[in-house]
């Protein structure tokens, strides 16, 4: 398998994962406000909302639930901050906007776990 292949198998993989966790959230009464959006800090995998706020989601893929958690860096984490933060400035309530830090595992048979507020702010 040439690296170009697994390249682009491992983005559409990522694509695929993204938009079963958009649509579980959709279930769950939340509007997908942006996908893959890109700041100076970065790139916020789903931005999600409802009545009671924003929900800034990471999508981790791997073989299990564990591995893809492993995944998470202290590094990634405060590039989803000041993504945040960046988004937040043309919000209504800006910084005091409510918001909540989600990560949604995925794992190879494509099942997703959602960990609501994971990064313990929000």
């Amino acid at each position: 398998m040439t690296r170009q292949y697994r390249s682009r198998t491992n983005h559409y993989a990522g694509e695929a994962a993204e938009l079963a966790v958009a649509q579980s959230y959709e279930r769950r009464g939340y509007v997908i406000a942006e996908r893959r959006w890109r700041g100076r800090g970065g790139e916020v995998d789903l931005i999600t909302r409802n009545e009671d706020g924003l929900v800034f989601v990471e999508v981790k893929k791997s073989k299990t639930f564990d591995a893809a958690a492993h995944r998470i860096t202290a590094k990634q984490m405060e590039r989803i901050y000041a993504s945040a933060a960046q988004y937040l400035e043309n919000e209504p309530s800006g910084q005091l906007s409510n918001v909540r830090f989600d990560v949604a595992l995925v794992d190879a048979l494509g099942r997703h776990e959602i960990i609501e507020n994971a990064y313990g702010l929000g």
